[in-house]
């Protein structure tokens, strides 16, 4: 896995800068965003850490998701991935919270479909939340990663938004 280092550094300094901080809850991405947030210099000055929870059992006890809505979605909503950033920020005591919840190979919750769902908290309010859709074909792992990169992208221009234009 290689993320653009540019990109990396820039929402290292960004965060740095601001002295604001960032968790994340990860599902199907698996890590991949925790791995991401430890590349950055001086991580430990705003990544105040993450976890990845599959089950259900586990995202509502520890993430405090619905669980009436996680199982009639087998735990992938954009409900649930606003819960998981929410809760995910007030567990770790973070400004912005990033969550992911979804599927990398077609099974028959998903429909047979590749899709996740993501959001950003920030100061307990979901500021973005959306979905990406995946060609059914594509990798397990080349899933994780996009998905990966494409958050980080997009958390790039929140930060533009709410922390450097304002």
């Amino acid at each position: 896995m290689e993320f653009k280092q540019s990109l990396l550094n820039y929402i290292g300094g960004a965060l740095k800068n601001a002295n604001e901080s960032v968790a994340m809850a990860e599902s199907v991405t698996a890590g991949y965003l925790q791995f991401s947030f430890s590349q950055m210099k001086d991580a430990s000055d705003f990544f105040k850490g993450g976890m990845t929870v599959y089950t259900l059992e586990e995202k509502v006890k520890l993430l405090k998701v619905n669980e009436q809505e996680a199982r009639s979605c087998n735990c992938v909503s954009q409900q649930i991935a606003d819960e998981m950033a929410l809760h995910v920020a007030e567990l770790f005591g973070t400004d912005w919270g990033i969550s992911i919840t979804g599927y990398a190979t077609p099974v028959e919750e998903s429909d047979q479909k590749i899709f996740a769902y993501f959001s950003f908290a920030y100061r307990n309010e979901v500021v973005l939340s959306k979905k990406l859709e995946l060609h059914h074909k594509t990798p397990p792992s080349t899933a994780q990663q996009y998905y990966a990169e494409f958050i980080l992208g997009c958390f790039k221009c929140e930060l533009n938004q709410i922390i450097i234009l304002k």
